[in-house]
Parts: structure tokens; C-alpha cells; sequence
């Protein structure tokens, strides 16, 4: 294609004027060649119409090159002078030492960008390296295999000591003991607060469930009969429904409406059940055994107790990890996300899509990974560790970089629970300390707690 010639047009020096004007002087017309009219314009322009004008006026621009004379000395000492004391010896008179004063373009362009640079950037969040509270936590178990922590709705924290379980209120600070379970029961297994709050779960070693009631203290029901085995983990998946996993893999939904509580069961694990935790929509659940592997279960697909001979179809049975799975987190904000972690000779934190059964990505933390806790307010996984590093890691996700380890503890942190407000971090290890962290900053929509001055009257737990 030919490119078509263009002729570049003269800068406008003022903004208005008429459509087909001069930008320098009006528009003239003329239709003959009557003498011309007298007009003004914005510049003198002479008048050239005779030779003899041009003959004078070349004569008297070149009059001073024809000129032979010299200087006088005393009109070049005075130029020397000039030079010497007002010009100081410059060679251009009209330059500005400094920047010239901005015009009015440049005035808006530097108070827009001031405007720009007065909005103040997000700060970047603190996070303490060490725990605001620690308390003493004496006979906590080192057992991979139990659960021992849990932070309730009502803002209550259970943990179990040995046979005993204490109930700590974050609002007030009191402390509780809610049971001492007898020695031939115990020691306490497992603690699990049901979604209201209120009840709550109590596993044992000797294969019994007991529910019950905080605000009374009392013991509302015991469900036995259908495990053989120590109970190390529970999971609610409401207020109606319990699972229970024991030391020989066997997983129940305990229905507490009825009376034959053992509804459905789940088998695929052969060793101990470290950890199970039902999706936020209640649909799916997944367990982590110490045969290494990690199950995805439809709650569809349980099979009946009354049919043992049926087996149950697992969704996904998953054996990626090379060592015991306990550490389990369900994504709050994808809904399909689940985040597995491995223990000594794995190290590894895995991100599933449940749907699929795929792996979306393995990270290698460089020690055992003990408990994990997704964030409430931002998209961080916090993870917990026990050999080598005894510590707690905040990632961000996806990237999954670390943007903070925290340390507090001298073993393994295998117990972690999370505020109701999602913004604090209770973490439990056999170095029997109990410590709090504000780890996940602060949720604007939540009734703020300060945890400064909570238990400020105890040092140990008793």
C-alpha cells in the first residue's frame, strides 16, 4: 500500500480561532490585484515594493562589515570590564543558573502526582516472633497419634493433661477443670468442641466417646461398643453428627439423634487414624493415617454398620506422602483445596484438589509437620513442626513463602488451634507449655479481644 504524503502543520500558538485561519495573523482575501490593503498583524512586516528600498536597506545592514576602522582602547577596556564584573565572563548573557519556574502543564502534572504519592501504601502487617502468653501445660503427651487441643466457638479452650481436661475462657480468663477421667479410661485421647460451642468430645484410651455438656459440667452421654481401640481423633460434622477414628484405622459417623449411634463407617486405613476433618459443605472427609496414607471420603458412599460385609469406596486414596499424615486443613476460600502434611521421613506440605484426587503442589518444609491452620482473614497456611526445628511457619499462599518462623517451644509443636475470630494461634508441646500467638492479625468484623492480660493471674494450668 503507498503511503499517502502528508504535510506537517504549523504549532497553534492560540487555542481559539477561527476553522481555516492562520495561527499567526487573520485571513486574507483578495480577489484582484487592487493595491493593497493596510493591515495589521501581530508582527512588522516592511514593505519591499521598490528596488531602491532594497538597495538601502542591503547598504545599511552591510555598513558596519565595510567599515575598516578599529576599536578605541578605551570601548575595548570597557567591554573587557563589562565582562569581567557584570557578565563574569559568561559568553551566553540570557541562561538561568537554576531551573526555570514550572509553567502551568507542569503544575498539574506535579500535583497529580503528588495527590498519587500522599495515598498512603498498605502496610506491611506485623507478626510477633514470640508468643504474647505462655502458661505451663504439665503431663501434655508426646504421641503423634492423639489430639489434644481445641479452641471452641464460645470462645473456650480445652486441652487435655493426662487423665485430666481443663477448659480455659478467653474472654475472662478463668480456668476450669471439666473432669479427671478414671484410670482404668484414660489417659484422654482426643478433644473435639461440637459447632454450638457448647458440647463437647472426649475420646479415651480405652475405646470410649463421651460427650459433654461445659456450662453444667456433666456428662450427657458415652458411646462404646463400636470401637476397639484408643479414639485419637474426632471430627463434628455438625451438631448432629460425630466421627471417630481409632488406633486400628477404623473410622465412625456417630449419630446423636438415635440410640444405635454407630450410623456408617469408613475403612481403608490399617494403622492409626492421626487426623480427620470434615469440608466446610459437610460433604467430604478426609483422614490421615499412620500407614502414610491419606483418604477423601463422600459422605454418600459410607457404608451402613449394619453391613459389614460391604466395604466402603473411598473417593481418593492418596500415597504421595511417605510418612504419617496428621496435620489436615481444608482451604476456607476454595472450597476443592485440601492442605495434607507428612511427618519425619516426608516433610512435605500438599495442596490436593479433591475433586480430581490431583496434587497441586508439594512443598518441602525441611522437618516434620505436625498441625496446619489456614487463615481466616488473608491467604496464609500456618504450619506447625517438630524434628528438627520445634517451631511455627506462616506461608503465603500459593507462593508459599515464608513469611515468618516463630519460636517459642523447645519440641515438637504437635497441638495448634485456632480463635473463633481467627486471628490467634494456641499451640501445645510436650515441653508442657502452652503459648498464644497473634499470628493471623485482626479481623475488622470480630469482637476484639485483647489477650495482654488474659490468665494474668496463673502461671500453670491446674
Amino acid at each position: 500500500m503507498t503511503p499517502v504524503k502528508t504535510t506537517p502543520r504549523a504549532a497553534s500558538r492560540s487555542p481559539l480561532r477561527e476553522a481555516g485561519a492562520s495561527p499567526y495573523m487573520p485571513s486574507l482575501r483578495t480577489t484582484s490585484r487592487s493595491p493593497a490593503i493596510k493591515c495589521y498583524g501581530d508582527r512588522f512586516i516592511p514593505c519591499r515594493g521598490s528596488e531602491e528600498d532594497r538597495d538601502i536597506a542591503r547598504y545599511l545592514l552591510t555598513e558596519k562589515e565595510n567599515a575598516v576602522t578599529a576599536p578605541s582602547p578605551s570601548k575595548g577596556a570597557y567591554r573587557q570590564l563589562l565582562a569581567e564584573k557584570m557578565l563574569k565572563n559568561r559568553t551566553r548573557i540570557f541562561s538561568f543558573r537554576n531551573k526555570p519556574p514550572p509553567g502551568p502543564d507542569s503544575l498539574l502534572a506535579d500535583h497529580a502526582a503528588s495527590s498519587i504519592h500522599a495515598t498512603p501504601a498498605k502496610k506491611r502487617r506485623h507478626i510477633p516472633q514470640t508468643p504474647d502468653r505462655i502458661l505451663d501445660a504439665p503431663d501434655l503427651a508426646d504421641d503423634y497419634r492423639v489430639n489434644l487441643l481445641d479452641w471452641g466457638r464460645r470462645n473456650v479452650l480445652s486441652i487435655a493433661l493426662g487423665n485430666r481436661i481443663c477448659l480455659l475462657d478467653v474472654s475472662n480468663g478463668s480456668i476450669s477443670e471439666l473432669t479427671t477421667v478414671h484410670e482404668d479410661d484414660g489417659p484422654v485421647t482426643s478433644v473435639s468442641w461440637a459447632p454450638d460451642g457448647r458440647h463437647i468430645a472426649v475420646g479415651l484410651a480405652s475405646s470410649v466417646v463421651q460427650l459433654w455438656d461445659s456450662t453444667s459440667s456433666q456428662l450427657l452421654r458415652t458411646l462404646e461398643g463400636v470401637h476397639e481401640s484408643g479414639v485419637g481423633s474426632l471430627a463434628w460434622r455438625d451438631n448432629k453428627v460425630l466421627t471417630s477414628g481409632d488406633i486400628y484405622g477404623k473410622i465412625v459417623n456417630n449419630d446423636m439423634r438415635i440410640r444405635n449411634h454407630a450410623a456408617q463407617t469408613y475403612r481403608g486405613h490399617t494403622k492409626e487414624v492421626c487426623g480427620l476433618k470434615w469440608s466446610g459443605s459437610g460433604k467430604q472427609l478426609a483422614s490421615g493415617g499412620n500407614d502414610d496414607l491419606l483418604f477423601l471420603w463422600d459422605v454418600a458412599m459410607a457404608s451402613s454398620v449394619q453391613s459389614p460385609g460391604h466395604r466402603t469406596q473411598w473417593l481418593h486414596r492418596l500415597e504421595d506422602h511417605s510418612a504419617a499424615v496428621r496435620g489436615l486443613a481444608w482451604c476456607p476460600f476454595q472450597s476443592n483445596v485440601l492442605a495434607s502434611g507428612g511427618g519425619t521421613d516426608d516433610r512435605c506440605i500438599k495442596f490436593w484438589n479433591t475433586q480430581t484426587g490431583a496434587c497441586l503442589n508439594s512443598v518441602d518444609t525441611g522437618a516434620q509437620v505436625c498441625a496446619l491452620l489456614w487463615s481466616k482473614n488473608d491467604r496464609e497456611l500456618l504450619s506447625s513442626h517438630g524434628y528438627d526445628q520445634n517451631d511455627l511457619t506462616l506461608w503465603k499462599y500459593p507462593a508459599m513463602v515464608k513469611m515468618a518462623e516463630l519460636t517459642g517451644h523447645t519440641s515438637r509443636v504437635l497441638f495448634m488451634s485456632q480463635s473463633p475470630d481467627g486471628c490467634t494461634v494456641a499451640s501445645a508441646a510436650p515441653d508442657e507449655r502452652l503459648c498464644f500467638w497473634n499470628v493471623f492479625g485482626t479481623n475488622k468484623d470480630a469482637v476484639k479481644t485483647s489477650h495482654a492480660g488474659m490468665f494474668s493471674s496463673y502461671n500453670h494450668l491446674r
